[in-house]
């Protein structure tokens, strides 16, 4: 894979356009770059009229101004947003922000912006309005789809619609995408600092989730399988899409201009592009497969039926856009590198229209699938059990002790996580090896551990399980929040992307790359607070207390959302306090040992409390969720409740006693390390510290010596002194004794 350029390449003689064709070597024009949104409608309606979505229901049909205006609405909405996620990227972490080349953020601060960050960011702007508007066109149509009848301002239609906004999932869902278009687009119009759009970016891919979370997902046979890989699916398609169209809104800028002083970026552009690219491809495919075996799971169904015939239209299509990604990187890429040819940059520009159009095409096919019906019913069956209504999933058979390595229902968004994570890793590992330097192999098997139990806790027995049971619920909560932190911490990450991401040089215009960002965010505010020792350790044993002891549990039993997020929460703060005690990788500040150890003490206190508190608990926790699933098999819902008191007591003590006799082999080895720099400066300097310690106390003697004997001296002086006095006075009163005695005579 291709590594970025340091420095920006310099400027080259720019050939004059050609008046030919849709592309030249200085980019792709107008009417072409519109070209692709012709071909995203034209197979729009294709699909739509194959698959028979567009034809009128015999009930409640809403109208052709609905069957027709929702589809393209939500067209709209899809390029949209991929246009605001594409231009995001690409003005946080691909071009350069402004004209000057220093790194120093006080003299950017007033240098212009580059042409192409500008232009990036103007069209996403634009697209945000968009992306706002469709949105609220989509809200308005899905209604009226819903309810089966046509537009209309009367107040019925009006009172139905604020209803559907506001207690309807589907509606509300829609309605949090338009506030968060709304907000996006807000932001791109007045941000400019590269902080504040990357944060912009976050939230844009946040407003891809409530799209996950409806349609056909939502009452699938494994819903939430379907609604994680079709979230994995929404981030790699706006990379993707956004992307491909960003470099034809930039084909003619990015070449630069010698009249300006701006030089040509085309190159490191599009090798910085084309890493994401890839990574984009391999999820787009691998999520749109997952999403289509759960959908459809017979070869019947996929090629006898129209939703099936679309799902391998889409895929072929899928296939060939990898194939031209491929193009560029083993063939233009290289070549713009060597000498920026003619020909490779004409080549360039065809193959990035080639691209646009057949992506077009095929978001024009995504979008007429999501409108056609599956194979597979999309809602609960007459007679769904209490289960399946309240987890999505029915229940597990009764669980043994082989049944903790069999039973699997794969999390696709953690495998992914995982499978991104390894990859990641070993890709780094090799490329700092083969650089000369050495990465230690105890870090790797750690790392790979770490993600194999964080596989097993999310996807294996313990997450099925834990679904149902209270006790197998905190089997899973503890082991993601003490036992894969500690490998996932001891492989040291961050330590290794730093030294394999290729660092932005001083020529690079004040953009930043994965390696700046990392770096931003480790000696950022925010990471100083959640990384300090105290905080890290309250918010390890005070989180827990607070998620099960409020309606945060509940909610993360029945809801898909919630229960990521949980997910996300307790890994992140079991890393973090992990990172804290025993980890390698760079922090703002480290407690000292004993203060660790302490921490560690009080944490183990902390969660005996808390397992014998559940023990003893008479009061079941998520009453609504664990006491109405129907289970028949096992301990009741409150004696398994008190199981899981023990296993939240036991589990948290081993890998926190763990941790501590980590922390104090750390200290030791310390000290040791300590002694041995001691004795190789002294080896290095003949003891001159030595020497000049015991030349130190040899003064300091002398010094006392000398002091005792001024005392001693100044106490003989006065006796001395006083015999003087005595044998004066006496020969003076003898001698005046004889004058008085004459006197008186």
């Amino acid at each position: 894979m291709p590594s970025a350029r340091s420095s920006a390449t310099a400027p080259s003689p720019l050939p004059k356009p050609g008046a030919r064709g849709g592309t030249t070597v200085a980019g792709i024009s107008l009417p072409w770059q519109l070209a692709g949104l012709a071909a995203l409608f034209l197979a729009l309606v294709a699909a739509l009229i194959f698959s028979g979505a567009s034809a009128a229901r015999q009930v409640s049909d809403p109208g052709e101004l609905v069957r027709w205006g929702l589809p393209i609405a939500k067209a709209i909405h899809n390029a949209s947003v991929a246009t605001v996620v594409g231009g995001l990227i690409f003005a946080v972490g691909i071009l350069p922000k402004n004209l000057g080349g220093s790194r120093s953020r006080e003299k950017d601060v007033d240098a212009p912006e580059h042409p192409a960050f500008a232009r990036a960011l103007g069209v996403a702007a634009a697209a945000g309005a968009a992306w706002t508007l469709s949105a609220v066109a989509v809200l308005v149509l899905t209604y009226a789809d819903v309810a089966g009848q046509p537009l209309s301002g009367d107040a019925d239609f009006t009172r139905s619609l604020v209803y559907f906004m506001t207690d309807i999932d589907t509606g509300k869902a829609w309605l949090a995408v338009t506030i968060i278009a709304a907000v996006v687009t807000t932001a791109l119009f007045g941000v400019r600092s590269l902080t504040g759009l990357a944060f912009t970016l976050l939230l844009a891919l946040i407003g891809l989730i409530p799209t996950a979370l409806i349609g056909h997902s939502s009452s699938s046979s494994d819903h939430e399988g379907a609604i994680n890989s079709l979230g994995l699916h929404l981030v790699g398609v706006s990379t993707w899409v956004g992307g491909i169209i960003m470099l034809a809104v930039l084909s003619g800028i990015l070449t630069g201009s010698r009249s300006k002083g701006t030089p040509d970026i085309t190159e490191q552009t599009l090798r910085r592009f084309s890493s994401l690219a890839g990574f984009a491809f391999v999820l787009v495919f691998a999520s749109g497969v997952i999403n289509a075996a759960i959908r459809v799971t017979n070869p019947a169904d996929l090629f006898g039926s129209p939703y099936g015939q679309l799902i391998i239209a889409k895929s072929l299509a899928t296939l060939v856009l990898g194939g031209i990604g491929f193009m560029h990187r083993q063939w233009v890429i290289p070549q713009l590198g060597k000498n920026g040819s003619m020909s490779a940059r004409r080549v360039l520009w065809q193959l990035v229209l080639a691209e646009l159009l057949v992506m077009g095409a095929t978001s024009g096919l995504a979008v007429a699938l999501g409108r056609s019906a599956p194979p597979q019913p999309t809602t609960y069956a007459p007679d769904a059990s209490p289960s399946f209504i309240l987890s999505g999933y029915e229940l597990p058979p009764e669980l043994t002790p082989e049944r903790w390595l069999t039973e699997w229902r794969l999390d696709w968004l953690w495998v992914g996580v995982a499978l991104f994570g390894a990859v990641s890793y070993i890709l780094g590992a090799i490329k700092v090896r083969k650089r000369g330097d050495k990465w230690s192999w105890f870090r790797t098997v750690n790392w790979l551990i770490g993600l194999i139990v964080l596989t097993y806790i999310t996807s294996g027995p313990p997450a099925v399980y834990g679904r149902v049971l209270f006790s197998a619920h905190m089997v899973d909560h503890m082991a993601l929040t003490m036992v894969a932190p500690i490998f996932l911490v001891l492989g040291s990450p961050v330590t290794l992307a730093l030294r394999a991401l290729p660092a932005r040089g001083e020529g690079t215009h004040g953009s930043r790359g994965l390696r700046e960002w990392l770096l931003l965010f480790v000696h950022s505010r925010f990471s100083k607070i959640v990384t300090h020792p105290l905080f890290a350790a309250a918010n390890f044993a005070g989180s827990i207390v607070l998620f099960y002891y409020s309606d945060l549990f509940s909610l993360a039993m029945r809801e898909h959302v919630g229960h990521e997020l949980m997910n996300v929460h307790f890994l992140l703060t079991g890393y973090i306090f992990v990172l804290t005690m025993i980890g390698s990788d760079p922090l703002p500040r480290r407690a000292p040992y004993p203060m660790r150890l302490l921490l560690l003490l009080a944490t183990m206190g902390f969660h005996a409390f808390f397992g014998v508190s559940i023990m003893g608990g008479t009061g079941l926790l998520a009453a609504d969720y664990f006491g109405n699933l129907g289970r028949a098999w096992g301990p009741s819902a409150i004696g398994d409740q008190q199981v899981g008191g023990a296993v939240a007591w036991g589990i948290g003590e081993v890998p926190t006693l763990l941790v501590a006799i980590g922390v104090a082999i750390m200290w030791s080895r310390s000290d040791e390390r300590e002694t041995r720099r001691v004795d190789r400066a002294a080896d290095r300097n003949n003891d001159a510290d030595l020497s000049a310690y015991n030349d130190m106390f040899a003064r300091l003697a002398d010094r006392d010596a000398r002091m005792a004997n001024r005392t001693a001296q100044a106490a003989k002086t006065p006796q001395a002194g006083r015999s003087d006095v005595d044998d004066t006075a006496t020969d003076t009163a003898g001698q005046a004794e004889p004058n008085t005695k004459l006197e008186g005579r």
